[in-house]
């Protein structure tokens, strides 16, 4: 008997972090911000899991959430790009 897992979801995981695309605006507002340039960015391909489950398009920013015991919570962003 052969057992697949067809309706795993990347971003519904324990171990997961939150992945949200950035709107335009926020987008504008964070790279004014943080003074810089998209491809300034780290960067995450279009190939990614949690890229493909949220429908990200190459040039979207996604902001990561990652939660810690031990550092609290901590602010990511990534500019999506093709492999």
């Amino acid at each position: 008997m052969s057992s697949r897992i067809t309706d795993f979801s990347p971003l519904e995981h324990v171990l997961s972090p939150k992945y949200e695309v950035l709107g335009e605006e926020e987008k504008k507002e964070l790279l004014k911000r943080c003074r810089i340039k998209p491809y300034n960015l780290p960067k995450i391909l279009s190939s990614d899991p949690a890229v493909k489950a949220l429908n990200a398009n190459i040039g979207d920013v996604l902001k990561v959430t990652r939660h810690s015991e031990t550092a609290g919570e901590s602010i990511y962003y990534r500019l999506v790009v093709i492999e």
